[in-house]
């Protein structure tokens, strides 16, 4: 996974409040904006107030809340969504974009191996070409 490195790098506000879980789920939401925005140097502080944004709501919002991640196997982007108060403890991002994870599908189920070794159980709900 790459950060942004470079000299007029910003440094992210600290929250110091903040649980680390909370603080590392929002540097890895900001690595994600910052990939997929096709990292573009000086956009630091932008990217971790967006992460900042979307990771806080997620955390307020109710536990029965639906949340997806998106995998491409084969040129096709699978989005499965899954319950955030059955997933064992994923927090967005803890795959980190671009990552390389294991897979497997069981008819309209998706299951993604995490990095602990559990898998996360999803619902497709949208397959898209690449």
């Amino acid at each position: 996974m790459e950060t942004a490195s470079h000299p007029n790098a910003q440094t992210p506000p600290h929250r110091p409040n903040a649980h680390p879980d909370l603080q590392e789920a929002i540097r890895r939401r900001a690595e994600e904006i910052y990939i997929r925005n096709g990292r573009i140097p000086g956009r630091d502080l932008e990217n971790w107030a967006q992460a900042e944004k979307e990771i806080l709501r997620q955390s307020d919002e109710r536990p029965a809340r639906r949340t997806a991640v998106v995998v491409t196997v084969n040129g096709v982007k699978y989005v499965g969504e899954y319950d955030a108060a059955s997933c064992g403890g994923y927090t967005p991002g803890e795959l980190g974009a671009g990552a390389r994870v294991p897979v497997r599908f069981e008819g309209d189920k998706m299951f993604v191996k995490r990095p602990n070794g559990q898998e996360l159980e999803t619902t497709i709900v949208n397959r898209m070409r690449g």
